[in-house]
């Protein structure tokens, strides 16, 4: 017997980011509203006048710097899927799209290294 098959096989097209970008936002989001928290709580439970040596203190610890830079990179990366995405949905002309893709790229990259700069600076 021959195998019979029926209609066409349906082939969708697209960049399927939408459940990988869905979850990384919401993943990202999560690790920035808790690094928030963190960072308030220890604000608020100091003592003293919130000042730079305040600020210094509360990332001067190791656990401290290497939790922010992760953050910084979450930070980023929640920036460049949501910016990529709304090129991709309101830059119609190819070129355009591509030229501020680029230039965003170009944007978030020099701010998490002045980030991360800064940071470990403290």
């Amino acid at each position: 017997m021959a195998s019979v098959n029926y209609g066409h096989k349906r082939s969708v097209v697209g960049a399927h980011y939408g459940l990988r970008d869905w979850l990384a936002q919401g993943v990202t989001a999560a690790l920035l509203a808790a690094f928030t928290l963190v960072v308030l709580v220890q604000v608020i439970f100091s003592s003293g006048p919130i000042g730079y040596d305040l600020w210094a203190g509360i990332f001067a610890a190791r656990w401290m710097k290497v939790l922010t830079f992760s953050i910084i990179v979450a930070l980023h990366w929640h920036a460049w899927i949501g910016m990529r995405n709304i090129w991709m949905d309101y830059a119609k002309p190819t070129a355009v799209r591509l030229v501020l893709q680029v230039l965003t790229i170009v944007w978030i990259v020099g701010c998490a290294g002045w980030a991360i700069e800064v940071l470990w600076r403290l």
